[in-house]
């Protein structure tokens, strides 16, 4: 099938239907500049009916045995097994990420998908002990109702997915709104999986908007109770704003400018390897990306010389071509905002080691030294293909500047020593961390998020039944109570 042409609509109760607002999101293939796809936008009316469909279908959805939900998510894991060759071309071609990346995202939609089935038969209720003879309590552990999910560009099918699966799973329905620069692989590609695998109509629901259309409606509508956002942490804070106004929980994963740490006793060869795959994968548009390299000064000397090798051997270019590592950025305005921002870092003192260019949408590799913590860019997150190396003298040093940050989202230690490898990550305020890997890294069941300005709340295995279930008190008396009065 022609993804861009069959799924280029809204999905809303089970159907497939043109939006009613007056202009088109144009889908491009970044790449080359293609168009892909035209899809006239969801108004706020569509909204609304998205939302009232999730609500009438989630009652039944939730009160179906979930032995039989759970094999929903069976059929939908055979299904992206089958068409795995034809969605990760349209991967490349929506998103520009390479062949290695799509092959990785399809690897973890399906560990998701897996975990998905898992799931469905996770929450457990409690019977708790009661100070009144004769009481019964009973805690139920129930879906929240409909979660309104929002997901990104830079891994579309997988971060929506990652939400929507499990809160499905949990007996929820959803309202999903991918970025309006991904919106087939973000939103239409996940509607069809879970069409074709039989889930009942209403449950998913797919809106094509943006918000200079329906503003904050998706948010401040009534009917979810749950908001699940990945993206910036400037969109984060408003989503987070408008939710608390209307009493909804938010999850939201944000931005990072997370650093790896290279001891002095650390394998050089191997953390340059990973430095390399932690800051250049998917063209650095990855929120847990190596945003800052921090490099013992015994050690920085060799390390910088095999790592500036390294990257200039990077081959950017053609995604679809299997031997290219950097394929282009999701569009015109992403790139020349890195552009600037290199610029302005420059002009602030930082030597440029390997300096990249901007073209439309490619982006080629840079490498900066002598990095001014003054400039006005340091401190941001280069959510593109720029890296800051920056030397350290001991432990308590490289932790400080780990430290210097708004964000705390992921991080790597490498080290020789192992245990102290532990130590000092347990130092850097982050939510996730690892010893002698590389910074990117996302399993279904280990909690996953930030502190600080990288988010609120973790997803993930056991942290997905809080954000998608709520508690229920049920107490029961066996015999007469005693009342006062």
């Amino acid at each position: 099938m022609s993804y861009f042409s069959e799924l280029a609509y809204q999905y809303i109760d089970g159907e497939w239907r043109v939006g009613s607002g007056s202009w088109d999101i144009v889908d491009f293939d970044p790449y080359n500049g293609e168009k892909l796809a035209s899809i006239t936008i969801a108004t706020v009316e569509e909204i609304d009916l998205a939302y009232r469909a999730a609500e009438r279908a989630q009652r039944g959805w939730a009160e179906l045995n979930p032995y039989a939900r759970r094999q929903v998510f069976e059929r939908a894991l055979r299904i992206v097994e089958d068409r795995e060759a034809e969605i990760a071309e349209a991967i490349t071609a929506e998103v520009g990420g390479t062949q290695a990346k799509a092959g990785f995202e399809l690897h973890i939609v399906k560990e998701f998908l897996r975990e998905a089935i898992q799931l469905a038969l996770r929450p457990e209720g409690r019977i708790l002990p009661s100070p009144i003879d004769g009481k019964e309590n009973r805690v139920y552990r129930e879906p929240v109702g409909v979660v309104g999910v929002v997901s990104p560009f830079n891994f579309p099918f997988l971060l929506s997915i990652k939400s929507v699966a499990a809160a499905i799973a949990l007996g929820n329905a959803v309202v999903l709104k991918p970025h309006q620069n991904t919106p087939v692989c973000g939103g239409g590609l996940v509607a069809k999986v879970f069409e074709d695998a039989g889930l009942p109509a209403g449950v998913l629901n797919v809106v094509i908007t943006d918000i200079a259309e329906i503003g904050d409606a998706l948010i401040e509508h009534p009917v979810p109770k749950v908001i699940s956002f990945t993206g910036s942490d400037k969109v984060g804070r408003h989503v987070a704003t408008v939710a608390a106004a209307g009493f909804k929980r938010t999850v939201l994963e944000l931005g990072g400018d997370s650093a790896m740490i290279v001891l002095d006793d650390a394998d050089v060869d191997y953390a340059v390897d990973a430095a390399v795959v932690s800051r250049f994968a998917h063209q650095g548009q990855i929120c847990m990306a190596a945003n800052r390299v921090l490099v013992d000064r015994s050690i920085e000397r060799e390390f910088t010389e095999k790592f500036v090798a390294r990257v200039k051997a990077l081959k950017v270019g053609d995604p679809r071509d299997p031997e290219t590592h950097i394929g282009p950025l999701i569009n015109e305005g992403q790139a020349e905002a890195i552009g600037g921002m290199v610029e302005q870092i420059v002009a602030d003192g930082a030597t440029a080691l390997v300096r990249g260019t901007v073209e439309g949408t490619m982006v080629s590799p840079t490498v900066l030294t002598d990095v001014n913590p003054e400039s006005s860019v340091y401190g941001q997150e280069f959510f593109g293909p720029v890296v800051m190396l920056i030397p350290f003298d001991g432990e308590e040093e490289a932790l400080r500047i780990a430290n210097e940050t708004s964000y705390g989202l992921s991080g790597a230690v490498h080290t020789g020593d192992i245990e102290r490898g532990v130590r000092l990550a347990r130092k850097v305020r982050t939510g996730m961390i690892h010893v002698n890997d590389g910074t990117v890294h996302d399993e279904p069941i280990v909690p996953f998020g930030g502190e600080k300005s990288s988010g609120v709340g973790r997803l993930n295995g056991e942290a997905m039944v809080d954000c998608f279930t709520t508690t229920k008190w049920i107490s029961i008396q066996h015999g007469r109570t005693s009342f006062p009065f």
